[in-house]
């Protein structure tokens, strides 16, 4: 979380409220929400391991990002939602917290909508524009920061330049009030945003790895229905960011923690940071055989 370029996204859950005895989505159930936020320097082959912290809050209210990112600041790839927007606000100096970086992924979801409910040219138009762009980060992704700037600013940015100025003449052209005319407005209201990635090699064209982070909450809903109420919520998100960070660097999430489940108590704990996903190795075998043999310690 000291990062200087992170990823956010949150995605709802169900949680029973056994307090109400009708909650927001019925008997004793309410919505509480999963934050993810990333960091995954692999694109562009930077130093530091990925990871993964998740939080649970109780609702959706602004005040649970600029919480968890109070002593964060830098780069934050999010979607639009409104509670990030006091974070991008310049203070009594004239900085921000943080600088926001809008993801093109979003963009080309809302063109991809409209034009597979309406069949619109422009849509489509506006889907192969993107397209392009993500053409160019195919050939670019695992290189350097620096390589990587040089080509979208060789490359990447008259096409953006272009989208820019096509779509403000496609605006002035169609009704205001249509799908289309909305996502057209949603780029260009935060224009800036949509540009960061050019200007700063490491930044990604989208917010993927979020998003990514978010399908496991999504694969549990369906398969875990609710959590029981917001303590368990909160154990939910601790679970993830070891199990997730655990796979963000190649491991079998269950073998390094059972591993590290084992060992922990019998660990130096100046050398906590030996178990963390990034660093962990299992013991060599005789070493883990020892551990087996000497059963559970007592609580």
């Amino acid at each position: 979380m000291t990062c200087d370029l992170l990823h956010a996204d949150d995605t709802p859950i169900r949680v029973l409220d056994r307090s109400k005895a009708k909650g927001e989505l019925g008997k004793g159930v309410k919505e509480g929400r999963i934050w993810a936020y990333v960091r995954d320097q692999r694109p562009w082959s930077g130093t530091a391991p990925p990871g993964v912290t998740y939080y649970f809050s109780p609702d959706r209210k602004g005040e649970h990002p600029r919480k968890h990112l109070k002593k964060s600041k830098g780069i934050l790839e999010a979607d639009a939602y409104s509670g990030f927007k006091d974070l991008y606000q310049p203070d009594a100096a004239g900085a921000a917290q943080f600088c926001e970086a809008a993801s093109w992924a979003n963009l080309r979801r809302d063109f991809y909508d409209v034009w597979k409910s309406t069949q619109s040219d422009i849509a489509r138009a506006a889907l192969d524009r993107i397209g392009a762009l993500y053409d160019i980060e195919a050939q670019i992704s695992g290189s350097s920061a620096a390589e990587r700037h040089a080509v979208r600013q060789a490359h990447s940015r008259p096409k953006v330049e272009a989208f820019k100025l096509w779509a403000e003449d496609h605006l002035r052209q169609i009704s205001g009030k249509g799908d289309l005319a909305k996502s057209f407005r949603y780029a260009l209201n935060r224009w800036p945003s949509f540009c960061r990635f050019l200007e700063d090699g490491r930044v990604a064209i989208d917010n993927s790895p979020a998003e990514r982070a978010m399908r496991p909450i999504g694969i549990g809903r369906k398969n875990w229905l609710f959590n029981g109420n917001d303590a368990g919520g909160e154990t939910l998100a601790k679970a993830m960011t070891l199990i997730e960070s655990a796979k963000l660097n190649g491991l079998n999430p269950q073998a390094c923690l059972s591993d590290v489940l084992a060992r922990i108590n019998d660990h130096v704990a100046p050398r906590l940071h030996e178990l963390l996903p990034w660093n962990w190795k299992p013991l060599p075998s005789d070493a883990a055989n020892k551990i087996a043999a000497s059963g559970p310690r007592p609580s």
